[in-house]
């Protein structure tokens, strides 16, 4: 800054010399040219500021983007609205465009032009219902036991074995059964099964909307399934989630990601007793793990505080 106003003071005592005495002895005197003398006599107005140098930075880039290359890529946009960048990039190529493709980003970016579709707006959960006794509502759903697990007398391409699971939402209580057929006769007696075996009264069955629970979605307006009926026989209220949003059943999805993680993943099957003995310790043991979502204690131990206070 310094520098900077010493070398405007310099300037005025050329610009007053130059008047006193003349252009030629101040450019003799302070060795600089006469056309430098006459520019500073030029703009000098009365004022220090105006002595202060010009700065030699050039207007424009002498490799910008030409107006013909903006009217080529606004010509292409508009003859491709819904094209991609790189796409449109390699089309510019063909009509003579030499540009890089940073470069085209960047023009379309001054020229206010989209080149990809805005994104979807991301997805905000609802707010849970939460469940306020063991058995106000249990999820259901059917898992097929992976191929690689089974082997000897069950490995063979016409037999599939399918895990179906009902889990209490309130204290995470799970019941696991193994059947030969994904069917509304299977979900029917699973469902029997869960009557008898879960330690509470089930007030409402949520599934999702596979055809071995009901065919209201493939087939709309056919006549209750037999799993449908059975529900409806024991006056068990029945919720089906939306279509295609396996989260809405997410609780019992988690715990069939958690089967393959920890139970079927290196593990194998050489008779159906064998699976079905495994599947019981697995069952066991989850009913007896401690989780986060109950204060770290287990189903079993849930139930047991919520039986004392109730």
């Amino acid at each position: 800054m310094n520098n900077f106003i010493t070398d405007l003071k310099y300037r005025l005592s050329i610009v007053k010399f130059a008047n006193r005495f003349g252009v030629t002895r101040a450019a003799d005197h302070f060795n600089v040219s006469r056309s430098f003398i006459y520019k500073l006599l030029s703009r000098f107005d009365g004022t220090l500021g105006s002595l202060k140098p010009f700065s030699k930075r050039p207007m424009s880039h002498p490799n910008q983007t030409t107006p013909d290359e903006y009217d080529l890529i606004k010509n292409y946009c508009r003859r491709n609205p819904n094209t991609g960048l790189v796409i449109l990039w390699l089309k510019l190529r063909k009509g003579g465009y030499t540009r890089s493709l940073t470069t085209l980003y960047r023009c379309l970016l001054r020229l206010g032009i989209r080149t990809n579709p805005p994104k979807k707006p991301k997805y905000k959960p609802k707010l849970y219902e939460p469940m306020t006794f063991p058995g106000e509502r249990v999820q259901m759903d059917v898992k097929m036991v992976p191929k690689e697990c089974l082997v000897g007398s069950l490995n063979n391409d016409e037999e599939k074995y399918y895990q179906y699971t009902c889990i209490d939402e309130y204290s995470r209580y799970r019941y696991i059964e193994i059947f030969r057929e994904k069917s509304t006769y299977s979900s029917k007696c699973f469902l029997l099964n869960c009557i008898k075996k879960m330690p509470f009264d089930i007030k409402c069955v949520q599934t999702d909307n596979g055809l071995e629970f009901t065919n209201q979605i493939v087939h709309p307006g056919a006549g209750p399934t037999l799993f449908e009926k059975e529900l409806k026989r024991l006056g068990i209220q029945y919720k089906r989630i939306k279509p295609y949003t396996p989260r809405h059943n997410g609780k019992v999805e988690r715990s069939h990601g958690k089967d393959q993680l920890y139970f079927y993943n290196g593990r194998t099957f050489f008779s159906l007793t064998d699976l079905e003995t495994q599947v019981a310790r697995r069952m066991y043991e989850y009913n007896r793990f401690p989780m986060k979502p109950l204060g770290w204690l287990s189903p079993i131990e849930f139930l047991d505080n919520y039986n004392r206070t109730h």
